[in-house]
């Protein structure tokens, strides 16, 4: 049992309703962290890993996948976050060969950002993502915030062959 705060050490801590599994929540009194007294750490093992990197390929919501495997959203989009850190740069990207009906040069790329939230609405996470036209391949993405910066950092991920060859589609977002 702990009877202190796990981030300051303090002794003064009061309670703060019920966390989502119905445990006491508690706030301490001098650094207004939030932590469970009879906290149990749960580790995810590789089985489950692969399942939620299947669930992932699906056309499930983020909650909807959090739930088979019964771990947290937090858990989940710092998975993501690491499995997308890990995926190589150039995804493997191929462009499309230029057949005899298609014109070098006419490579198409459709640009655009989406958001989710964790939590709550104050912390939203945005993907911008960059996808080949003909092919719907996505080329190269990015996980960030909405600003210029993660836009300029999405284009860097794009394959070189693209940046001399294609034409690139937005919805006219000013970044």
């Amino acid at each position: 049992m702990r009877d202190v705060c796990p981030e300051c050490g303090s002794q003064q801590f009061k309670k703060n309703g019920h966390i989502h599994t119905g445990k006491q929540n508690h706030q301490c009194k001098d650094c207004n962290r939030q932590f469970v007294v009879h906290a149990t750490h749960r580790v995810i093992d590789e089985e489950q890993r692969m399942l939620v990197e299947r669930l992932l390929c699906e056309k499930i919501s983020l909650r909807g996948i959090c739930r088979a495997p019964r771990m947290s959203i937090r858990w989940l989009i710092d998975f993501m976050v690491a499995r997308f850190a890990a995926a190589p740069a150039h995804l493997h990207v191929r462009p499309v060969a230029a057949s005899r009906s298609i014109p070098i040069g006419c490579l198409a790329v459709e640009v655009d950002e989406l958001w989710g939230i964790v939590q709550k609405k104050a912390n939203p996470y945005w993907v911008w993502i960059a996808m080949d036209k003909e092919t719907r391949q996505i080329i190269a993405f990015h996980v960030g915030d909405r600003r210029r910066d993660s836009a300029k950092q999405l284009l860097a991920n794009i394959p070189a062959v693209y940046h001399e060859q294609a034409t690139f589609y937005t919805d006219q977002y000013a970044a």
